[in-house]
């Protein structure tokens, strides 16, 4: 996906070798450990052709290679979530500067002394939208409550099958946007036909559905046409939704440490969201998103205390610390 991402923001584009090690079984870590020294001498190479002035890391085992092979050159390592992973505590020694999401971030880290808290990076067109404007991309009214359902570029498949097990429960008081996944497209797309031919199903009720495997350009008009969110707890949700002032139902995925569940503590801490675990989302999926869209006092205050987390100038305080970098490297600091 990254790299369908960086060439169309027409950035030239290089992947090298690379694997976890951290929680893999003994017989898969020694091929892993290969891969990150075919990492590590591939990122030579392209360090040496390309002469940096400075290096940014956001985290992912990827980064633990080039950052062993430009340890000459100055970096910034960005934390996106709350607490960083295995990966990013180990790049936490080698970098110069610290950039994180939140002051939170704070005390998941070795050091304190080279930390800036800048918030996190939030693409420029998700801000441009107006609700009406944004309904109307959709084609939805604004006579009823809009729900967002969002588990990700790769989807949640145990969020989109508990909504579409009371998809006609739900629709029936509200609309509904659901960015499935591209994993689970085929599943949602079965399920649709399946539920649009029930008897008893109106097939005005399925009009308030808007289904899609990925949203990139009109992600923006989903954040503000909706007045509810259903997602996990990506590191994107402390940028996304903060911008947006969306409130939230956050599901943390439960098999990646505990990152997502620090992600959604840290936003329910504030009043902003309301956390569910996965285990429980089949139960409490409806009646937690039925009492809360209706409740439009307490919607008002989580979307509130959602907007007072928002850094709109994130990218640039982090492009402040590349800048400022690249402008007082040392020269002799360089790949060699």
């Amino acid at each position: 996906m990254e790299r369908e991402l960086v060439e169309r923001a027409q950035v030239p584009f290089e992947a090298i070798p690379a694997a976890g090690v951290h929680g893999v079984g003994l017989r898969s870590l020694s091929g892993n450990l290969l891969q990150l020294a075919r990492g590590y001498r591939s990122a030579r190479q392209i360090l040496r052709r390309f002469q940096p002035d400075v290096l940014l890391f956001t985290g992912g085992y990827v980064a633990v290679p080039v950052a062993l092979a430009g340890y000459r050159v100055p970096s910034v390592l960005y934390v996106p979530d709350i607490e960083p992973g295995l990966a990013l505590k180990v790049l936490a020694r080698l970098a110069d500067r610290i950039a994180v999401t939140a002051e939170d971030g704070r005390a998941f880290l070795p050091s304190r002394t080279n930390v800036t808290v800048t918030g996190y990076p939030v693409r420029p067109d998700l801000a441009v939208w107006e609700k009406r404007a944004a309904l109307q991309v959709f084609g939805l009214s604004d006579e009823l409550p809009v729900l967002l359902v969002f588990g990700g570029s790769s989807g949640a498949r145990s969020i989109n099958r508990a909504l579409l097990a009371v998809l006609p429960e739900l629709l029936s008081e509200m609309q509904i946007i659901h960015v499935s996944g591209k994993l689970d497209w085929a599943e949602v797309e079965a399920a649709r036909q399946r539920i649009s031919g029930l008897s008893g199903v109106d097939a005005g009720l399925m009009q308030r559905y808007r289904a899609f495997p990925y949203l990139h350009t009109e992600m923006g008009a989903a954040l503000a046409a909706s007045d509810l969110a259903l997602s996990r707890a990506g590191a994107s949700t402390l940028g996304e939704f903060p911008q947006a002032g969306l409130p939230a139902v956050l599901v943390p995925y439960p098999y990646a440490w505990r990152y997502q569940k620090v992600n959604a503590d840290y936003l329910a801490q504030h009043g902003a969201a309301i956390v569910v675990l996965d285990q429980d989302l089949p139960q409490r999926l409806a009646p937690v998103v039925r009492d809360l869209i209706h409740d439009t006092d307490r919607l008002e205050q989580m979307g509130r205390s959602m907007h007072f987390l928002a850094r709109p100038d994130a990218a640039r305080a982090i492009a402040g610390l590349l800048q400022r970098f690249s402008l007082g490297r040392d020269q002799e600091r360089k790949i060699s």
